[in-house]
């Protein structure tokens, strides 16, 4: 180990230059400065001494520039040290934070008492954090370095990270001294590199993950862009030599300083004003700074969470909130009017900007799921009318080069399929903002549609979606790479940093360390990615819209679904799972024919047959599961003659459309299913009791779903029910039409149902809303829909950071959990809750004070933190009204008529005209 500076050097030996250290370091120390401070201790020592401690007493205050050390020496020989380290689990008083080396300290006095107080404050293991520059060992004079690295000190050992978080070398044996006194410039051999320090990092910068970052900075907070602030903007000597000063330049002059609109009139909008750091970086012209203000007929009708978001839209496109960055992800819950905020945005920036009123964007591009593109052009149609701006649609009959070839057309409007078929024409287009609907699609970067948008030029890009965060953060790092490419650095490097120690720390087995530092790195994420994403969710518009009553309608099965589900859990395939034999386990085969079953026993047997007349097939897991199965069938069971008497879950819809028809026959409904099959059966249910219905499924045709959504809307629609898919064009469709909408199936992933459910209650509904949730009592249905309530936390521990997460794998535990069928139970999740109403009427949070017991259950029970928040928490079921179906009345007509086949109801009211009544 060397060190940079000699002890002559650093006591100011003229014939000995202190070496140069670039400017801006946080560690930094000027040695210019410390060699006229030390000469000055010198002369104040040698007259103490000469004196005799004539002077009652004199102070030498050292500061180094970090602020982390303080010392005091005072004239009766007394040193008194006073050191802040930001380090882990230690603090420790040590004259190394002034960055001289030890030798050089020793001309100050020290007594005993001040050797022991310093023994008896050193810990017994210091973790510090350095930033270094490394390169293979060597004996030549003048090194190479390869690259930047992080090094960590803990004791006689050390590790070397790069930047990615990837350990690159480690070392032991090295003597703690001088390890303790390890400083900038300084050299020291790890595993076969050699590596010199550059400057102290702080344990907080290594926990939150920010010292692993390039750093991103916003133009308020940047103070190397604010330097530049004070020098105004070049201006040519002769600029208006050329130009007179007439009146008709001084009268285009003028105009060109005013805004589009009025700033000053009431209800205004108007945008931020770009700061000096922003002129000096995009208003090189030195241009008149103007307002903009967003057109008066559409601020007019905005409310408050959508000017919120349009300034937001506006900032980040405009590069104010993240330097160098014109990115941004609007993740707001659906109904929250994304479209109208991306409307009016696009429209402020066609005509106008902040320097000199001069428009920033020429053209836009929209892209959207096909379902969508209709209600696109309908909407911009309806806020700006079909003369103030034209917007160009792709479809089979309007092609790409249409658009290129008219000047007309400002933004054009595409579907993600047609963007694959003509993505060569579109690169050829120079866009200068583009958005993407539903843009929870592009979570995976390797898909094509990813990589065609990618590879357009356009570096404003929008991102909408109600679900950043769908399944895991890989997905979530697609989405910030796709809007700001390289801001989280490599997707190995964000693993490294981020998403390994986020998903460690919420695994049951995490330490303490673990924990602490995945909570810290999920901070550091949401502080970074929180400058260019907004998220809000449905509360904000929940005072302007009617009355919604939500219940989860849990239902009996019946005889036969009992009987067949004991069937499924005894074979060999769910044997196989829960105990691990196959190295591919059939679980995801295994809970598809249970969720089945509980749809409706004729979509089993379907899958049952479909097998047996395959002898040829090759899937052994499935044979094994079906095995014996068809036994359990009636003898005269077919596919095609269904009954409802079969399934728990149908008797009580029919009993439910029949009791909204018998009510209030003016009423519409929409039923909603995940899968095709079932619609079908559903559609048969349609065809059986004469309701008339539409249908909206994978199966129909793009160019047709506006048409078909629009026509169910109309006040003069026929149609009593809407089928509806939800993963085939269900997203992003408005059902005002409907008051009712039955949920008849459950997804793993709870935002394809929150998505579903949002269909009907969002703004222009004016009825009273119903959503009734269909779940089997004591199935696997129960233990999804618990499951649900975990998942949604995973976006909630990045995007709003107030709520925990757990891991989303299946262990064996939770598939024993998965596959037990709860007979004596009606209903699994009450039993959870451990609340003492006993399914009593009106039941209204009489036990939720009471601190939920620590049980091994799925949900885990908020890991032991009773007021942790959560989207849909235990705690928050308990505020829920309980309803038994044994209860003789229930207050809810439509419920009234269908509890016979019900054992337990959870039922929520938002809006309530009228309060609840408690017991």
């Amino acid at each position: 180990m060397r060190r940079s500076a000699a002890p002559s050097q650093v006591l100011g030996n003229a014939g000995k230059r202190p070496r140069f250290i670039p400017p801006g370091k946080c560690t930094a120390v000027c040695l210019k400065n410390e060699t006229k401070e030390m000469d000055q201790e010198i002369k104040l020592k040698e007259i103490d001494e000469k004196e005799g401690g004539a002077s009652s007493l004199s102070k030498i205050n050292i500061k180094n520039q970090n602020g982390n050390c303080t010392q005091s020496v005072e004239s009766t020989g007394k040193v008194k040290t006073k050191a802040c380290f930001s380090i882990d689990k230690c603090s420790k008083a040590e004259k190394k934070t002034l960055n001289v080396p030890e030798a050089d300290a020793l001309y100050l006095p020290t007594s005993g008492t001040a050797k022991e107080e310093a023994a008896q404050e050193a810990p017994d293991c210091l973790v510090k954090y350095f930033s270094v520059v490394w390169c293979k060992a060597s004996k030549k004079k003048h090194k190479k370095w390869e690259s930047d690295a992080i090094l960590i000190t803990k004791g006689k050992s050390v590790i070397l990270k790069d930047m990615e978080g990837k350990d690159i070398g480690r070392g032991t044996g090295y003597k703690a001294k001088e390890l303790d006194s390890l400083d900038e410039g300084q050299t020291l051999m790890v595993g076969g590199k050699e590596i010199e320090v550059m400057g102290v990092i702080s344990a907080d910068d290594f926990s939150s993950g920010r010292c692993f970052q390039a750093g991103i900075g916003t133009h308020d907070t940047d103070a190397t862009a604010l330097s530049h602030t004070s020098t105004k903007p070049f201006c040519k000597p002769f600029k208006n030599v050329c130009q007179p000063s007439t009146k008709e330049n001084v009268l285009r002059d003028s105009q060109s300083r005013k805004p589009r609109h009025d700033p000053n009139a009431t209800n205004s909008l108007v945008m931020p004003r770009p700061n000096a750091s922003h002129q000096w970086m995009f208003n090189k012209a030195g241009l008149p700074v103007v307002d903009v203000v967003v057109d008066p007929y559409i601020a007019s009708n905005l409310r408050p969470h959508q000017k919120e978001g349009i300034i937001f839209l506006y900032e980040c496109v405009m590069g104010m909130r993240v330097s160098g960055r014109s990115g941004a992800i609007l993740a707001d819950e659906m109904g929250l009017g994304k479209t109208l905020q991306c409307i009016a945005l696009v429209w402020t920036l066609l005509r106008q900007g902040p320097y000199g009123c001069r428009p920033m964007l020429k053209r836009a591009l929209v892209v959207t799921p096909g379902s969508l593109v209709k209600n696109w052009k309908k909407e911009f149609q309806k806020w700006l009318g079909s003369e103030r701006i034209k917007v160009f649609t792709v479809d089979q009959d309007h092609k790409v080069e249409e658009f290129i070839s008219s000047p007309l057309y400002s933004v054009m409007i595409i579907s993600y399929e047609m963007l694959l078929r003509s993505s060569d024409q579109i690169q050829a287009v120079e866009f200068n903002l583009l958005i993407c609907d539903e843009g929870h699609r592009l979570k995976n970067s390797t898909i094509k549609t990813t990589a065609a948008l990618t590879s357009l030029s356009c570096e404003r890009r929008i991102i909408l979606t109600g679900t950043p965060i769908q399944n895991d953060l890989q997905e979530f790092y697609a989405l910030i790479e796709f809007v700001n490419p390289g801001i989280l650095g490599s997707l190995s490097t964000y693993r490294k940093i981020y998403e390994e120690p986020i998903v460690r720390s919420r695994e049951p087995s995490a330490t303490e360390e673990e924990k602490e530092l995945g909570e810290k790195r999920a901070a550091e994420l949401t502080r970074l990615t929180g400058l260019f994403i907004l998220r809000r969710t449905q509360e904000v518009i929940n005072k302007f819209l009617p009355p919604k009553k939500e219940s989860i309608i849990f239902c009996r099965p019946t005889a036969l679904q009992l009987e067949l589900y004991r069937k499924l859990l005894s074979s060999r395939a769910i044997t196989s799972c829960l105990q691990g034999r196959l190295e591919n386990s059939p679980h995801l085969i295994c809970i598809g024919a249970l969720k089945k079953l509980c749809n409706h026993p004729c979509l089993l047997f379907k899958a049952v047959k479909e097998k047996s007349c395959d002898p040829m097939s090759e899937e052994y897991d499935e044979s094994s599961l079906y095995e014996g199965v068809i036994d359990v069938f009636p003898q005269d069971y077919t596919s095609d003659t269904f009954r409802e008497t079969d399934s728990g879950k149908l008797q009580v819809l029919v009993k439910l459309l029949a009791a909204i028809h018998e009510l209030n026959s003016s009423e519409r409904v929409v039923l909603v299913s995940n899968y095709t099959q079932t619609l079908n059966v559903l559609q048969d249910v349609c065809k059986h009791y004469g309701y008339s219905y539409t249908r909206l499924d994978g199966h129909t045709p793009v160019s047709q779903r506006q048409h078909i959504v629009d026509a169910f809307n109309s006040k003069f629609s026929p149609a009593f029910i809407f089928l509806l898919s939800s993963k085939a064009g269900g997203v992003g469709l408005n059902l005002v039409g409907a008051s009712h909408l039955i949920l008849y199936d459950i997804d793993w992933n709870p935002a394809t149902d929150i998505q579903a459910m949002a269909r009907v209650w969002r703004d222009g509904q004016k009825r009273a809303v119903h959503i009734y949730r269909l779940l089997t009592t004591g199935s696997i249905e129960e233990k999804i829909y618990q499951r649900q309530i975990s998942k949604q936390d995973l976006s909630g521990a990045v995007v709003d950071l107030s709520k925990t997460s757990e891991h989303t794998h299946f262990s064996i535990e939770e598939l024993k959990n998965l596959f037990t069928l709860h007979e004596d139970s009606s209903c699994v999740t009450h039993d959870l809750l451990e609340c003492d109403c006993m399914g009593k009427v009106d039941h209204q949070n009489t036990s939720s004070e009471k601190p939920p017991v620590s049980r091994s259950c799925q949900l885990e029970q908020n890991h032991g933190k009773p007021n942790s928040k959560k989207p849909l928490s235990m705690s928050q079921l308990m505020q829920w009204k309980h309803f038994s179906g044994q209860h003789q009345t229930l207050a809810d007509p439509f419920l009234e008529r269908i509890k016979e086949n019900v054992s337990f109801i959870f039922q929520n009211v938002t809006n309530s005209t009228s309060p609840p009544n408690k017991t």
